[in-house]
């Protein structure tokens, strides 16, 4: 009996979609932190967090879309 792992991977019309959303969120994210400051409401959002975690997707995301479209995978130093 053979049995695989089948990876799942993200296709090019999914990458394309979390990187939209991702640069949609980080470009929302600026123009709220942008935002005049009124101190009698506090920030329910931390804005700057969530701005930097959607960068970080997005610069995933374009990793990503780079291998799907050379069709080479990133290689570590390590070769893993």
């Amino acid at each position: 009996m053979t049995s695989f792992k089948r990876r799942m991977t993200p296709d090019l019309t999914t990458t394309l979609i979390v990187l939209a959303a991702a640069c949609a969120l980080v470009a929302f994210a600026n123009w709220q932190l942008r935002r005049p400051f009124d101190r009698r409401f506090l920030p329910i959002i931390p804005w700057f967090g969530l701005q930097f975690v959607a960068a970080v997707i997005g610069i995933v995301m374009l990793g990503h879309l780079v291998t799907l479209l050379t069709g080479h995978d990133f290689q570590s130093r390590y070769g893993f």
